[in-house]
């Protein structure tokens, strides 16, 4: 598996990252409007305009998503991606204005580096403006400051991040993902089953977070994590036709974090239709879950480490 997010044509990422404060966000701009959905699973999400991508809400284009630290302090990162897209005159034309739509999930990073460090206006405008068909990923953006495997605390947990993968079928279909890694649980790889990053136990190995969650149950922490991510396609789909892709992409998830939509995680996964290549929506969203678990495997090789928390890479010396 190879490949990233903007193997799907018209799609741009881009990042700003803050490596002493350790956050940032990322932006992924539409060259041209798409059809967005969404799905929350976890239970402590911080989200901006998503209510309007349900399988009911208007047929309105999205202009931009932007995934991003800082909690509750990082949607204001969004108003940065706004304005870049406003002085270029991207948005609905409501005869006034062109509105650029722009949807927004947060991940909990306070707790890594400086919590005074959020990403604001000014870092949406820079993400916006870097974003182009190569970008960066492991600890970086919206992963800078992103932990796995904090069932012990913070001390013990691994470096999550930024990770991004793509598959081309039959007929030119293209589903990529793009996952931003900040779970409470460890993350394996299905096929084998082995941690890749979890707790670190006393021993030197990594624990399973399955078999250490009824001890350390009372010491969990309210909204701290979340796994964010995004699923694109050049697939033609309608607005519930994306919401089934974004649900079904969930999958992905819980295949590769364990547990995974817990009531100190925020897990949300946006999809989006930039194409007019004919597809089933069951098509694009079980290939959506399997670009997204393999996203979020490579979030967690990639990562690099900061300071009490080491990555995979170090920690396999």
């Amino acid at each position: 598996m190879s490949g990233n997010l903007c193997d799907v044509p018209g799609v741009l990422v881009g990042h700003a990252t803050d490596t002493e404060g350790l956050t940032g966000c990322t932006a992924v701009v539409f060259e041209q409007p798409a059809v967005v959905g969404v799905d929350v699973r976890g239970s402590s999400p911080g989200t901006r305009e998503t209510d309007r991508l349900g399988p009911i809400g208007a047929v309105r284009p999205t202009h931009a998503l932007l995934l991003t630290g800082g909690s509750a302090f990082g949607l204001a990162a969004a108003e940065g991606v706004v304005r870049f897209l406003e002085e270029r005159g991207v948005g609905l034309d409501v005869g006034v204005a062109r509105i650029p739509l722009v949807s927004a999930a947060v991940l909990f990073d306070l707790i890594v580096g400086s919590p005074a460090a959020r990403p604001d206006a000014a870092m949406g405008y820079e993400a916006a403006s870097s974003a182009s068909g190569k970008f960066a990923e492991g600890s970086v953006g919206a992963g800078t400051g992103a932990s796995v495997g904090k069932v012990l605390g913070m001390d013990r947990a691994m470096k999550g991040g930024i990770g991004s993968a793509s598959v081309r079928l039959d007929g030119g279909l293209v589903v990529a993902a793009l996952a931003a890694v900040n779970a409470f649980g460890d993350v394996r790889d299905p096929r084998s089953g082995e941690i890749l990053a979890g707790p670190r136990l006393d021993n030197g190995k990594l624990g399973d977070t399955l078999e250490l969650l009824p001890k350390a149950a009372a010491r969990m922490r309210w909204g701290e994590n979340t796994t964010l991510g995004i699923v694109a396609t050049n697939a033609r789909l309608s607005k519930p036709q994306v919401n089934k892709v974004a649900q079904m992409a969930h999958d992905g998830l819980a295949r590769a974090i364990y547990p995974v939509h817990t009531t100190v995680d925020g897990d949300v996964v946006f999809a989006a239709s930039v194409g007019e290549v004919s597809a089933v929506p069951d098509v694009v969203g079980s290939w959506g879950a399997y670009v997204m678990q393999e996203a979020i495997l490579r979030a967690v090789v990639v990562a690099e480490s900061v300071p009490g928390i080491p990555s995979l890479s170090e920690y396999r010396g």
